[in-house]
């Protein structure tokens, strides 16, 4: 009879294994990385609007499956609280059974909060422009914002603070209140994974993969966040000097954050999706120009500030990847979409530790021996001499068939196993 391993050497083990893929190293096999998301919600038999609005029960599914599947790393949905956002009337989402079906999952909609001709204004005093003029339109209960006074007037000390309260019984002093409203969610939320990432652990599952801020592209931001897909696509053309500029004021925002939060917080790793960086979007000359370069130095910036980034490529990048071997080697992780990923392996095997290989569709249809067979090459294709996490391409997996997912799992421990020397 084997011996049965505690939960604190399968929570050493599983750490480990994560630690050597994203270092470039071999570890005993391939990690496997499951982003379970709202598949939660089916394995419960509940709506997805549920999955969301209970976390109790939401943390019982995920211990569930990871019991059930055994992955090295799983996470439900991200995000995962919609109260900030409802209390605040955020425009930039949709949540199950809050303007959507209660079993569509959370939405991001995107819409041009910024203007073009607010460049100059972000330019000049982001700070002010933000709070005065975008918060307000980005979310419908800090409408009083926009009639906060200048925040440059804080130079004049206690006169300013008088402004202030001029207009404290009015919309402004309402949007305070939700804001505190909306803090108050948060750190409640924050108190709740705390306590959930502690139930893992004591069953044997360390920190999540994803443990840490989340930031992106400098051209991202600006696209998702503040212009929308056809305001940046305009500014390509119309005002790249200015897009350029706000890119620079924007990284340095992100960077500052990222980094304090890791030293608040002990996080030592940093996630980034990516957007508008894939083939298609652009040609190679603007990606170099307006994308590549700017996400370069929050990468390298990062990695110099013991943050591993961990990437996700999104869409194809197939052109792309020549750039990426140009970022630090074995300090950056690599999660690919709709790469090619042997391709991925053969040009940034050598730079980058690289997540994926597992088609959501094939998780979902299957059959079992196509999910088995692709399983095995691209454990033994990819997995070769380490520095490679077994994923699903999306980080969702939402439809799968657990039957399919069981197949999944198994055979990345099976062909995943490294030869001992």
């Amino acid at each position: 009879m084997g011996v049965t391993k505690t939960a604190d050497v399968l929570g050493a083990e599983r750490a480990q294994r994560i630690r050597d893929a994203m270092q470039l190293k071999q570890p005993d096999r391939v990690p496997l990385i499951m982003p379970i998301g709202y598949m939660l919600a089916d394995m419960g038999s509940i709506t997805r609007q549920q999955l969301l609005e209970d976390p109790e029960l939401r943390q019982q599914l995920l211990e569930k499956a990871a019991m059930e599947f055994q992955p090295d790393s799983i996470h439900g949905p991200i995000p995962s609280d919609p109260a900030p956002h409802l209390i605040l009337g955020d425009r930039m989402t949709v949540w199950p059974g809050h303007g959507i079906d209660v079993n569509t999952q959370f939405q991001f909609v995107e819409s041009e909060f910024m203007k073009a001709e607010e460049y100059d204004a972000f330019l000049e005093d982001p700070t002010d422009w933000v709070i005065r003029t975008y918060l307000p339109r980005a979310f419908a209960a800090l409408d009083g914002f926009a009639n906060m006074p200048p925040l440059s007037l804080f130079i004049s000390g206690s006169y300013y603070l008088g402004s202030v309260g001029a207009l404290a019984s009015g919309p402004l002093a309402d949007s305070f209140k939700a804001f505190a409203r909306a803090v108050e969610a948060v750190a409640k939320s924050i108190e709740r994974m705390t306590k959930h990432a502690e139930r893992m652990a004591a069953l044997g599952w360390p920190d999540g993969f994803l443990a840490g801020p989340v930031l992106t592209a400098p051209f991202d931001m600006m696209s998702d966040a503040l212009r929308g897909m056809r305001g940046i696509m305009i500014d390509i053309i119309s005002r790249p000097d200015k897009l350029l500029a706000a890119e620079d004021k924007v990284a340095r925002v992100e960077l500052d954050f990222a980094i304090n939060a890791c030293k608040a917080t002990g996080a030592t790793r940093a996630f980034l999706p990516l957007h508008r960086g894939s083939d298609g979007f652009m040609s190679l000359k603007q990606f170099e120009t307006l994308y590549w370069k700017q996400l370069k130095e929050v990468l390298v910036t990062l990695v110099e500030n013991d943050i591993t980034p961990i990437v996700f490529y999104e869409g194809c990048w197939d052109q792309r990847l020549e750039y990426l071997a140009e970022l630090p080697k074995g300090k950056t992780v690599g999660w690919f979409q709709a790469s090619d990923i042997f391709k991925v392996k053969e040009i940034v095997g050598d730079t980058m530790c690289i997540v994926g290989g597992m088609p959501n569709s094939l998780l979902k249809a299957g059959p079992a021996e196509e999910v088995r067979a692709h399983t095995k090459r691209v454990c033994e294709t990819v997995g070769k001499n380490g520095g490679f996490m077994m994923c699903t391409a999306v980080g969702e997996m939402a439809g799968s068939n657990p039957e399919f997912v069981r197949v999944w799992a198994d055979a990345t421990k099976e062909f995943g196993t490294y030869a001992k020397t």
